[in-house]
C-alpha cells in the first residue's frame, strides 16, 4: 500500500503559528466562528493544499465507485463479506473501488478489489483518533477537512454503494442523492445494500414523496438490493452504457515534476 500522499510542500505550515495545527482539529477550527481576517486566509490556503493533495492523488485512478459504510464493522458481521463480494464485483466491472479508507465496510469493499487483482483507493481523514488507512489499497489520500473529503469521494465516482453505517453514511447517502436530484452531478446510480438494516429509512423516503417533501420521481434515484448480481447489473446498465464507458490499454498521461502519479493495475 502507498503511504498518504504528503508531496504539497509543507511551506505553508512554516509561514505563521497558524498553521500549525494538529490536523485532527482542523474541521473544528474552521467551524468554530469568525477569527481573524490572517487566520481566515491561512485556513483557506490549508483547504486548498488539501483539495491539491487530492487532485494529485487520484487524478489518475480512472472511474471509480465509491463504496460507503461503517468504519465499525467487524470481519465476522455478514455485510463485511457482502461488502467484500461487491468490492470484488465492482473490480471485475472495471472500476476502481473508492472508499473513506478506513476499517469495517470500507476495508470489506477495497479488500474485495484487490483480491481480484482490481484497483483500490482510498481518502481518508484525520481525526482526534486517529482511523488508520486499512492494508488493502494501491493509493490512499489523507485529508484534514471532511467537507474536502466528501467532495473527492463523489468527484470521482460514477456511482455509489452505500452498505449499513451509522451517521456518516447517512450523511454521505443523503448529499449524494441531493447532488443528483439538484443537477450539480449527473444521475449516477445509488445502490442500497443491507436492505433489512435500511427498510425504515427507505419506508421514510417514501413517506417523503407521499407527502410531497420530494418528487416521486426521485425515488427512483435509490436502487435497493441484496443481491450483488443485481446491484452490479444496474450499475452497468446506468454508467458504462449511458457514459460510454470502455476499458482503455492506456492510462492518461502524468507529469511526475507536477507531483503526479499514475495507478498501475
Amino acid at each position: 500500500m502507498e503511504k498518504n500522499d504528503d508531496s504539497v510542500p509543507r511551506t505553508l505550515e512554516s509561514a505563521s503559528p497558524a498553521l500549525v495545527v494538529p490536523p485532527g482539529c482542523a474541521d473544528e477550527i474552521f467551524l468554530e466562528g469568525p477569527r481573524s481576517r490572517f487566520e481566515e486566509f491561512i485556513t483557506l490556503l490549508r483547504a486548498m493544499r488539501d483539495f491539491l493533495r487530492g487532485f494529485r492523488a487520484l487524478h489518475f485512478v480512472g472511474p471509480c465507485v465509491t463504496v460507503f459504510g461503517s468504519a465499525r464493522i467487524k470481519r465476522d458481521d455478514p455485510n463485511y463479506e457482502l461488502a467484500r463480494k461487491i468490492g470484488a464485483a465492482i473490480a471485475r466491472l472495471g472500476f476502481t473501488v473508492m472508499t473513506g479508507g478506513g476499517p469495517g465496510i470500507m476495508e470489506a469493499a477495497n479488500r474485495g478489489a484487490k483480491e481480484v487483482g482490481g484497483r483500490s483507493v482510498g481518502c481518508n481523514i484525520e481525526l482526534a483518533s486517529e482511523q488508520a488507512a486499512n492494508a488493502y489499497l494501491d493509493r490512499c489520500v489523507r485529508m484534514h477537512y471532511f467537507f474536502v473529503r466528501k467532495a473527492l469521494l463523489v468527484k470521482y465516482s460514477y456511482a455509489f454503494v452505500v452498505m449499513p453505517g451509522g451517521a456518516g453514511t447517512l450523511d454521505e447517502l443523503f448529499e449524494a442523492v441531493t447532488l443528483i436530484q439538484t443537477g450539480k452531478i449527473k444521475n449516477f446510480p445509488i445502490v442500497i445494500m443491507g436492505t433489512d438494516y435500511w427498510k425504515e429509512l427507505i419506508g421514510f423516503i417514501e413517506k417523503m414523496a407521499q407527502h410531497g417533501m420530494i418528487s416521486a420521481s426521485d425515488l427512483s434515484l435509490i436502487y435497493a438490493t441484496d443481491s450483488v448480481e443485481e446491484a452490479i447489473a444496474h450499475i452497468r446498465s446506468k454508467t458504462i452504457e449511458p457514459f460510454g464507458l470502455k476499458r482503455v490499454a492506456h492510462i492518461r498521461r502524468y507529469f511526475p515534476w507536477l507531483g503526479e502519479r499514475g495507478l498501475s493495475g
